[in-house]
């Protein structure tokens, strides 16, 4: 499912609002919003932004770990990973 970097969450939709987060911010990291091993919006910075719960930014956050696309690192944040060579994010 393709996500708009731009989209807001739609609370009454039929795909969950951590499976809408993640495709947002799997939009804006191939959009280049942020660059390989710099961080993104933090968890507070998107709570407020997307008017969800901590626990729902987690949970999205993880799909992309699970998927590669982010790393975290403890006390710090989450940064976009570095994609291999030749590679399109697909």
């Amino acid at each position: 499912m393709n996500f708009q970097p731009d989209a807001e969450i739609d609370h009454e939709g039929p795909v969950t609002p951590y499976q809408q987060l993640a495709g947002i911010l799997r939009a804006r990291i191939k959009r280049g919003d942020w660059q390989p091993n710099r961080a993104i919006s933090s968890e507070t910075q998107l709570v407020q932004q997307y008017g969800l719960a901590r626990t729902t930014v987690r949970r999205a956050i993880a799909v992309l770990v699970e998927e590669g696309l982010v790393f975290t690192v403890p006390q710090r944040g989450t940064y976009v990973a570095p994609q291999p060579e030749g590679s399109d994010g697909e």
